[in-house]
């Protein structure tokens, strides 16, 4: 099926209010550095926009385990899309989506995809070449269709500006000889260009001198991930990553707190280690 034929059943026209989001997101992303914070349902998403993050990601981690189940694309497109509407209606900063894979192979369902989350008012989206947690890659040839699809179901959706930032797990799954991985992320990236994704966002590569030859040389902008112990952003910044995200790190913090306090009551019987929480009238008075 030819790209036009996957830009069919456009959708009412955007209304200004997302249309002025899509476009504050995309030049934020060609400001300085964006850092976003992950939030996994309406609340997150709400004290992290409180604590002045210009624009909020998700983590599709953090958005499966609050729905139950685990992360690796087990989730629906209707249950995560309409998780990404809470989120949205939850903030008034641009949403960007982790969408895993699209929910389905073909550009078919990428292209499902990003119309529906268009009708909940996200304005971006991460769309990765993994088919399953560790692999195997999708050939980059079919991943450049299925951005292409995102693209043309964008435009057919009344929102061209909708920002495509196109996931590649060479690294995060340890594809292909190690020797040759940044040659294969390069090629990747410029196949991902020509089909129309905003920026490349590389998880898993953490090696500052190879982050520094991958933002010199990639036609796309580079976004990477901050990990506790890892690079900090000022760090990543200056080998000329764009955009820095934390994945599930928010999300497994705020688990880890329940956790542990959850101990501590059932043990001594205190909540010494919930000392300083935000109040609940600030919390309240976020929505």
């Amino acid at each position: 099926m030819s790209v036009d034929a996957l830009a069919t059943g456009t959708l009412p026209s955007v209304d200004p209010a997302t249309r002025a989001k899509a476009r504050r997101l995309r030049e934020l992303a060609g400001e300085s550095v964006l850092v976003l914070p992950n939030a996994w349902d309406a609340g997150s998403a709400a004290v992290i926009a409180s604590a002045g993050a210009p624009a909020v990601a998700t983590t599709s981690g953090g958005v499966s385990w609050s729905l139950g189940h685990g992360d690796g694309q087990h989730g629906s497109r209707a249950a995560m899309v309409a998780a990404a509407g809470r989120i949205v209606a939850a903030v008034d900063v641009p949403v960007t989506v982790d969408a895993e894979g699209g929910y389905g192979p073909g550009p078919q369902a990428v292209a499902d995809t990003v119309r529906a989350l268009i009708a909940v008012g996200a304005v971006g989206a991460n769309l990765e070449d993994s088919q399953a947690v560790g692999g195997p890659l999708f050939p980059a040839g079919e991943q450049a269709a299925r951005l292409r699809a995102a693209r043309a179901a964008a435009t057919a959706a009344d929102l061209p500006e909708f920002l495509v930032n196109a996931r590649t797990d060479v690294f995060l799954f340890g594809i292909g000889e190690p020797a040759g991985r940044l040659d294969e992320v390069l090629s990747r990236a410029a196949d991902y260009a020509a089909a129309g994704a905003d920026s490349l966002f590389v998880p898993g590569l953490l090696d500052l001198d190879v982050l520094t030859e991958l933002c010199a040389r990639s036609p796309l902008p580079v976004n990477a991930m901050l990990l506790p112990g890892g690079p900090s952003v000022p760090a990543l910044a200056a080998c000329g990553v764009r955009r820095i995200s934390a994945g599930t790190a928010l999300a497994q913090a705020a688990y880890t707190a329940a956790h542990r306090a959850a101990v501590e009551l059932l043990g001594p019987g205190t909540l010494d280690a919930l000392a300083g929480p935000l109040g609940f009238g600030e919390l309240d008075g976020l929505f």
